[in-house]
């Protein structure tokens, strides 16, 4: 007979050997269980306390050095919505909250270690206070809903973050939180001619986009641009302030440039080359012009200047005549373009010189050294040129 067709109204049958008096063997001793549950141990045999004991020794026992200190009493609640904040002129006595003026652990109990922890970027309230060793995130919610918590002098509420500029007293006691400056990511990009700066092309031509790496957060500024057949070095950074800082026209960052011209400059075209030009959008100059030679028709020239107006290295060559036959960008500001960067192809700046270009601090390990880059360098070759 298979399990389904068994009958399902079985005798019932008492069960025998429970502890107490009633199913105690004859001789068994008192407190000691002789059926039941296996596995009690002493804990069976320990007698229970009586509710005068109880009160005798003060009621309940703490559970944690928060509620030894009395913040677990609130009186409003488990914590979030559910609490309620003490009424205005109740005690508000202030109670010592840093981990070393807390009251020593218990026998047996082990007290939460505060992280020596720095973040980069704002995080939750509850989670900088607990990793610092104030409380669990449990209790310190329940704070927060009892207004013991303020951030920059207003009532914290659960929830809120806090960042580098945020300071935040416990009972009016601030607590030093480590905030470290947040390293954007710079990408070294070599464009190749045939591919255009933007997003977005009506003629579908390829993108510089394309071929960039993915970003878990935010997304990729283009630092500039070049022309369509332009190459050279372009810039990719993943912070809006720091791109602001490669682009705006204040701070005057040099591009340098590799051009290829048919035939060579004369004496008078130089000195207009430097001197200004004026142009349909104004005067244009180049800050240097170095004869970098050539062979044939063809002649190189290193030139730089400090504005990125559209095609203007072009423009100013056409307006004296010549012809460019290739352009390339070989320098933006303090970034050169690697010899080991082929066209098509990108690589991380090191953590150093990010920080050095975006004028942060350069982060050290315990050991005093520079810290190795968040991403080490790679390359990766474009897909289509």
């Amino acid at each position: 007979m298979s399990t389904s067709q068994k009958p399902k109204n079985r005798p019932f049958r008492p069960k025998t050997g429970k502890p107490g008096a009633a199913g105690r063997p004859a001789g068994a001793p008192d407190g000691s269980p002789a059926g039941g549950r296996r596995g009690r141990g002493p804990f069976a045999e320990a007698p229970r306390r009586t509710r005068s004991e109880y009160e005798q020794d003060g009621g309940r026992q703490p559970k944690s050095n928060a509620s030894a200190i009395g913040l677990s009493d609130l009186g409003g609640g488990r914590g979030g919505s559910r609490g309620r904040r003490p009424a205005p002129g109740a005690a508000d006595a202030a109670y010592p909250l840093a981990s070393s003026e807390l009251l020593p652990p218990q026998e047996g109990e082990r007290r939460r270690k505060p992280q020596d922890t720095t973040y980069t970027e704002p995080q939750r309230l509850h989670k900088v206070l607990a990793a610092a060793g104030v409380g669990s995130r449990r209790e310190i919610e329940e704070w927060i809903v009892a207004g013991r918590i303020s951030v920059n002098g207003e009532p914290a509420d659960v929830g809120q973050k806090v960042g580098p500029g945020d300071r935040v007293r416990v009972n009016g006691k601030l607590m030093p939180l480590r905030f470290a400056p947040r390293i954007p990511r710079v990408v070294l990009y070599h464009k190749p001619e045939g591919e255009i700066v933007s997003r977005d092309d009506p003629e579908g031509r390829p993108t510089v986009f394309d071929h960039l790496p993915v970003l878990r957060k935010g997304r990729w500024i283009a630092v500039g641009r070049l022309d369509f057949n332009t190459s050279g070095l372009l810039l990719f950074v993943n912070d809006g302030d720091l791109a602001n800082k490669l682009m705006h026209p204040r701070y005057e960052l040099d591009r340098e440039y590799a051009v290829r011209i048919l035939g060579e400059l004369d004496e008078a075209q130089r000195n207009a080359l430097l001197e200004g030009i004026e142009l349909e959008d104004g005067p244009a100059k180049f800050n240097t012009l170095l004869d970098a030679g050539g062979e044939g028709a063809n002649h190189w020239y290193r030139v730089s200047l400090s504005e990125g107006r559209n095609r203007e290295v072009r423009r100013m060559f056409e307006a004296l005549g010549l012809t460019v036959s290739r352009l390339m960008r070989v320098r933006y500001g303090p970034v050169v373009l690697p010899s080991r960067l082929k066209r098509g192809m990108w690589e991380d700046m090191p953590v150093a010189d990010v920080c050095t270009l975006a004028g942060l601090p350069k982060p050290v390990d315990a050991g005093g050294k520079g810290r190795k880059p968040v991403r080490q360098p790679r390359r990766q070759a474009a897909s289509s040129r």
